[in-house]
């Protein structure tokens, strides 16, 4: 992998904080996109849709979510990149967000085609393996890789927040995995359940219904502490794994250049949204917390996941 100079740090992720600013009483004046750069049905789709309706309310216009896969999630980032800086058109953005910029080359897009505008939930990932696996535990897991160098395992795409979490769990663990492609999470649960790859790193809301329905078994979490959704899963720091932790989060970004006012109107929208108590109730369901800032927030926190990224990207090597 390539890492990109640190200089895509002081683009800063994005255009920076929002401060203050008049409400435009004419805003908005017609539908709002929102894109998300992955396959309809998976995490993300089901995320910002549970914002999607309280959010129209909140703006008196209707809020479309347009599921735009491929090219490691740079097809979606470049639709927005392009889009006219009018608040018209964002991008659900999450951890591929920084990770793209730490390992790949040619991107179209730069963090400073961008700027934050909230950040409005968090979730956990999940090690998980088909029901009929004879793995049980991490250990388990482990100990079969080491006998059968080479096992596949399900990816939702190179950088990806969960392909990176099994990079980490590879290089932690001292084992060999091959990785089989997928366009996201979706299809590789069929695939799980049948055996015909051995485990992947998947976002809680792909995860858990399958848990629930016994096709699937998960082995950890990624997160610093146990789900409340799933308390009897440990999380990889308790199966032996401390530096293993990857969470998922769910933000908004805008075109670079959309206006203060514009950007402050959606960022309010947003916190009504995502602190809603039906929309928390949506959000859990998917296995999401609660994980609002507001855009001063969302920029520091773009920033300091950069710097940590930055850093397990250096230490990675891939087997």
């Amino acid at each position: 992998m390539k890492m990109i100079g640190k200089v895509l740090l002081a683009a800063a992720l994005a255009a920076g904080p929002l401060v203050a600013a008049a409400q435009d009483p004419t805003w908005p004046a017609k539908p709002i996109r929102i894109i998300v750069p992955y396959p309809a049905g998976g995490a993300v789709e089901v995320m910002v849709r549970a914002l999607s309706t309280k959010l129209a309310g909140e703006l008196g216009q209707p809020v479309v979510v347009e599921a735009k896969p491929g090219g490691n999630s740079n097809i979606g980032a470049d639709t927005v990149a392009n889009a006219p800086p009018d608040g018209y058109t964002l991008l659900a953005s999450g951890p591929w967000f920084i990770i793209n910029q730490l390992i790949e080359t040619g991107r179209r897009w730069k963090p400073s085609d961008f700027m934050p505008i909230a950040r409005f939930a968090v979730s956990p990932n999940y090690m998980v393996v088909g029901a009929t696996s004879a793995a049980r535990t991490v250990s388990d897991y482990v100990e079969m890789a080491k006998k059968s160098p080479g096992m596949l395992y399900g990816s939702t795409g190179v950088g990806s927040t969960q392909d990176m979490a099994v990079e980490m769990f590879k290089n932690a663990a001292g084992i060999k995995l091959d990785p089989v492609l997928y366009k996201g999470a979706p299809p590789i649960i069929p695939d799980l359940v049948s055996g015909q790859v051995s485990m992947a790193i998947v976002a809680g809301g792909n995860a858990t219904a399958q848990i629930d329905a016994g096709r699937l078994r998960a082995l950890a979490s990624t997160g610093s502490r146990r789900s409340a959704t799933t308390p009897d899963v440990p999380t990889m720091g308790e199966a032996g794994y401390p530096n293993v932790e990857v969470i998922s989060w769910y933000g908004l970004h805008a075109p670079a250049g959309t206006s203060a006012s514009v950007a402050k109107k959606l960022d309010d929208a947003v916190k009504a949204a995502a602190t809603d108590s039906e929309v928390m109730k949506r959000i859990t369901t998917a296995n999401g917390e609660e994980g609002y800032q507001n855009a001063a927030d969302f920029d520091q926190y773009l920033k300091s996941e950069f710097t940590r990224w930055e850093k397990v990207v250096a230490g990675l090597t891939r087997k």
